[in-house]
Order: C-alpha cells, then structure tokens, then sequence
C-alpha cells in the first residue's frame, strides 16, 4: 500500500495494517534512519525527544504533512534500541511528553519512553505450520492459559524471559497433551496487577520478558513444535497514565469525548469505537500481531462491555462498537483466514460467532461463560442437594449449538476469593480431588473446545498470583502428582479420539444416554464418531454402585478407556477391569445395556469400537475365463 492509501483508509476506518506507515520504521532516504509518523490531530507542533538528542526536539520538530493531523520526520544516523517520545505543544499551549502509539517496544516499567526497533530482521521458520494452519473447528483444541510472569521463574524470583519461556514451557504443554498456548495480553502495560489487561502498548510487546525479537522466536518455536500460540487483546479500555494515549495531543483522541462515556468502571479510558481513527488503531492492531508475530488466534477481552454500553444491557447497544467488531472480524478473517478469533463474551447477545455478512459479528469462537458458571456452582454444592440442580449440568446442551463455544476454566475463577477449581468442589481433602477429576472427564467430553489456566493441572489450593509461580512444590506430594498424571492421560484421550472434537458444532455427535437421573444425581451421555463411540458416565454422589444398569446404542463389548477412581490416579479403584458385553435389555429408550461399576464421584468413558459391527465377507475368487488364463500365460 502507498503512503496516501494508508491514510485514507486509516481516516475512513477500514485500515487493518496502518502500523506500516504510523511508528518508527528503519528508512533510506537519501541516508539511513528512521522516519516517526504519528497522529495528532489537535497538536499546535509537535517534536521528537530521545537520548539521541538529549531530549530536546527543537531541531527535530515534525512536519504536518496532511491537514488530518498526520505529523511525519525522517531522522538519519539513528540506532536501533534508541529510546524516544514525541513532544506536543497542545492547542491551549501545554507541553505533553507522549510514548509512540505505534511503538513497536518499549522501556520496562516504570520508564515509560518508547524505543526503535527494526521488525524486518525477524526470520521464521515456521513455513509448514503456517501453511497447514486452520481455525481447528474439526480438530482437538485444548488450550493452556499462560500468565508468562508467574508460570515458572528463576531462583530470585525474576521472571522467565523469552528464550526460557521456550526452553521449558514448550516441552511442558506438548508432554502434558495441550494443542495451544494463551497468553495474558503482552502489549506494554504499566501496572503488573493489572496482568496486562489495561494496556498502553497496542503494538509494543512488553519488555519485561524480553524484546520482539525473542518473543518472536518463541512462537517460531511454538509453531516447529505443534502448538498454536493465542493472544489477549484488550480494544475496550486503555490506561490514563499521562506518558499514554489520553488525551494524546491535549483533547481527546482515542477516548469518547463525552466524560461519562470515557470514563470506564476500571478507572481507565474507554475507546471511542465509533471514531473511524480509533477503529483502524486497533484493527490494524490485531492485524499486527497477525502478521508480525504468526500469532494463531485473537481472543478479545470483555466483550459484553463493547456491546452495551459498560457492559449494562438496560443501557442498550452500542451500535458503533458492533460496527467497530464486525469489521475488525471481516478484515481480519480475510486478510487472515486461519487465525481464530475468539470472544470474551458474558452476555446473551445473539449471533457472536456468525458472519458479519449474517448480521454476526464474525468471532470464530465464544467463551461458554454460562457453562463455566453452572458447571462450578453445580459441584460446589453438597450432593444431598444436587438432585435439585440437575439441570445446572445439562442445561449446557439445551444451547450449546446457537454458537460455536469454548469451555472455559481459565483466570478469572482462581482469583479474588472465588477459590481455585480444586478447592471449589464440595468436600473433605479426598472428596474434592475425587469431583474435581470427575469435573474433568465432563469438561474434556462435552462439545467445545477446552481452556485452562496454568496450576488447575496441579491441583492448586492457593489463588492466582502474579507477583508468585505456579505451585510446582506440589508434585512432591502424591495426591498431587497423580491428579497430573490423570490431567495429562485425559487430554491424550482428548487428543487422539476424533469423536471428541471432530463435529464438535454438529448435534449428531453428542447423545444424550440420560440427562435427567436426578434422583441419583448419575448423568450419562456418548460421543459418536465414524469409527467408535465415547460414554461418558458421571457419578455426582459419594454412593458406590455395583451393578449400575445403562443403555447404550450398539450391541457388543464396552471397555473402560479411563476411570477417575484408578488407583494411579490415587482413586479407590472401583473401576470396570474387564470388557463388558452388553445384553439385548432396553434401557434409557436403547435396545442394548450394560452394566457397570460405578465408584462415589466416579468418571468413566467407555470406548465402543464401531468397526466391529461391519460385515467381514470373504474376498470373492475371481473366474478365471479363457481370456485371464491367457495374461496370466
């Protein structure tokens, strides 16, 4: 694109690559340097300040080059890594010193100045996963939530950069049976409690970890190791530190003008989605880290609070940020169709991942929110109680093919009191690892595709943390390094059975055996492939089962692919040892059933091999006629 294309459509809203011109970019022009581009549409002058200069811009004082209020200098002889701001003499005569918008990296906090750096040096060789690359909506997907602060850090409590990140967390995610890695957003932020999500960088990879450069060898490493790598962005809010985009040039820019509108429940600054210059700053955000860093998959943050305003239905639609989301999502699916792109979304608004061009919004996935909620306020309960909720489990299904959702048991509820998922289920010490295994094999062999956040697989009793690690120390203790054990041998079997994801949105793969045993709080349902199907059976209740009677759909031998009650996984190992046949006996409106047993909390999948119910016949020989004995001559 050309200079003069890239400002007209960055004007009317539609840019998806307007980083390419805006920020500090490496140039030839008569010598080397770099030319500074930035937007300011009220500036009365602005200057560019660095070390390079002592900062102090008045030699280096940018030219207006249109009457939009795009400012642009070429600088030769600059370094890269040199630090720089812009200096705006604003309309009422006040000095604002400003990072880059577009700054491609930027000083560790609590330095705050921007800093040069030359992307084009970036080499990949992750040629055979881009080119295999899709929106997995037929594949397995299972998704570790990463804080990449507090996964893991060195002794002296630093974080792991980069390079370490690579070295340790990529092994660990491809062992334990994850397809991708999510990380909190990594745009620059100010305050580590935030965990990224009020930003101040929309294109500047944060440096407390390492610079560009390293986290693109990250996901380069990622991508040659099979696993997908998904970023958080945050385009409703946005920080008011002062070094920051509020008011960037003395007036509002990228916030409402209207204070009771900019001003968000989070204490920062909402986005004015309805400016055509706000749209294409983050579009061509999320075009970014597309093409720059190969990332796989964009989930965006708060949703429900870009479809009504501040989140509150009573106030209605906010019909600019769903025009700003259906063309960032149709920009993005055809500048880059293999990229997912992923909502955050708690509301009940309609059509979330249907095509703009349906009146959707155009996201590839949603965030099953509700299912999250009913799920764990479901095993929170006592059981005595639970025959009385039944519904809270499978009322799932009931909606589940209005979009295409992720199961999500991420950040957000280990945190700020809720508990940690283990800590969570109802019980003594043994009872909750008991359901919490149990909660597993439910969330791994429902339709959608899985999220976790990382130490749910450890079985965590203490909340998320940034400023602290994961709680590794756990793995010395049995019980804890057997429910990893049981994590990692069910996303395998997640992995390698195609019933379990391959149609997850078609309502022919997911049956349900009986979804309505209140009264033994037992749930029972299969997954249903060409070549097999998966049962899943759900004790809710510490009552042992010997001789649980079941239907099942075919005639033949049901083995046990897993039970959450083995005693590898320090269960009671109560389990079904043996293939069982099944009887013709109608049970649950089927013809066939079986019988199994069923330990207190127990899950268990069994596994029916389909192939067994073809025909065998015989090969046919062929006749052998005057004219085949001739060619056999």
């Amino acid at each position: 694109m050309t200079y003069t294309t890239i400002i007209e459509s960055f004007h009317q809203g539609h840019a998806i690559d307007s980083y390419k011109l805006f920020g500090a970019h490496f140039a030839y022009e008569a010598k080397e340097g770099v030319r500074f581009t930035v937007y300011a549409p009220n500036a009365k002058e602005v200057q560019i300040i660095g070390g390079f200069n002592g900062w102090d811009g008045e030699n280096h004082l940018m030219e207006r080059t249109t009457d939009t209020g795009v400012w642009s200098l070429f600088i030769p002889g600059l370094k890269e890594w040199e630090t720089y701001k812009y200096r705006i003499t604003s309309w009422d005569g006040k000095i604002l010193d400003k990072s880059d918008p577009y700054a491609f990296y930027s000083e560790t906090r609590p330095q705050t100045a921007s800093k040069i750096v030359n992307l084009d040096e970036i080499v990949w060789k992750d040629q055979k996963w881009m080119k295999q690359r899709t929106k997995n909506i037929d594949k397995p997907m299972n998704i570790y939530e990463v804080h990449a602060g507090s996964w893991k850090r060195y002794e002296d409590g630093q974080w792991f950069n980069y390079l370490e990140l690579e070295k340790q967390l990529i092994p660990y995610v491809k062992e334990k049976g994850f397809t991708h890695i999510e990380l909190m957003p990594l745009g620059e932020h100010p305050f580590d409690g935030s965990w990224g999500y009020q930003a101040i960088g929309y294109f500047s990879c944060t440096s407390r970890y390492g610079n560009p450069k390293e986290f693109a060898h990250f996901v380069d490493a990622c991508h040659r190791n099979g696993i997908g790598v998904i970023m958080d962005m945050v385009p409703v809010h946005f920080v008011k530190d002062s070094h920051g985009l509020r008011e960037f040039d003395g007036k509002p820019v990228y916030e409402y003008k209207n204070p009771s509108d900019a001003n968000s429940q989070w204490g920062t600054c909402n986005f004015d989605l309805w400016s055509e210059e706000v749209r294409s700053f983050l579009i061509s955000s999320a075009g970014f880290w597309c093409d720059v860093y190969h990332i796989d998959g964009i989930r965006i943050d708060a949703v429900a609070n870009m479809i009504f305003w501040e989140g509150n239905k009573d106030r209605g639609t906010n019909d600019g940020a769903l025009t700003f989301m259906r063309r960032m999502n149709y920009y993005l699916n055809k500048e880059y169709p293999s990229v997912m792109l992923i909502a955050e979304d708690s509301s009940d608004y309609p059509k979330v991942t249907q095509s703009p061009l349906d009146s959707g919004l155009g996201f590839d996935y949603k965030w099953d929110l509700g299912w999250m909620n009913d799920t764990l306020s479901y095993y929170a309960r006592d059981p005595i109680y639970r025959k009385y909720h039944h519904n809270n489990l499978s009322f799932s299904m009931a909606y589940f093919y209005s979009e295409k959702f992720i199961l999500p048991l991420s950040h957000d509820e280990v945190v700020h009191g809720k508990k940690t998922i283990v800590d969570r289920m109802w019980g003594d010490y043994d009872q909750k690892f008991s359901q919490v295994r149990n909660l597993y094999i439910y969330m791994m062999t429902h339709p959608g595709k899985k999220l976790s956040f990382m130490g749910n697989e450890l079985g965590m009793f203490r909340e998320f943390d940034e400023s602290r690690e994961c709680d590794w120390f756990l793995l010395n203790y049995p019980r804890h390094d057997s429910f990893l054990r049981f994590y990692e041998d069910l996303n395998k079997i997640y992995l390698h059975h195609e019933c379990l994801s391959k149609n997850d949105y078609d309502n022919k793969s997911f049956k349900w055996i009986d979804a309505d045993n209140a009264d033994q709080s037992i749930y029972s349902f299969y997954r249903e492939s060409k070549d097999e199907i998966l049962v899943t059976i759900l004790n809710m209740t510490p009552v042992a089962l010997e001789e649980f009677k079941l239907g099942v759909p075919y005639k033949g031998t049901y083995t046990e692919l897993i039970n959450s009650e083995r005693d590898i996984y320090d269960g009671c190992n109560m389990c079904n040892f043996k293939p069982i046949r099944s009887k013709k006996d109608k049970m649950n409106n089927l013809e066939n059933s079986i019988h199994v047993r069923l330990a207190p909390f127990g899950g268990i999948i069994l596994r029916f091999d389909k192939t067994t119910l073809k025909e065998t016949k015989k090969p046919v020989k062929p006749t052998r006629t005057k004219e085949t004995k001739n060619v056999h001559k």
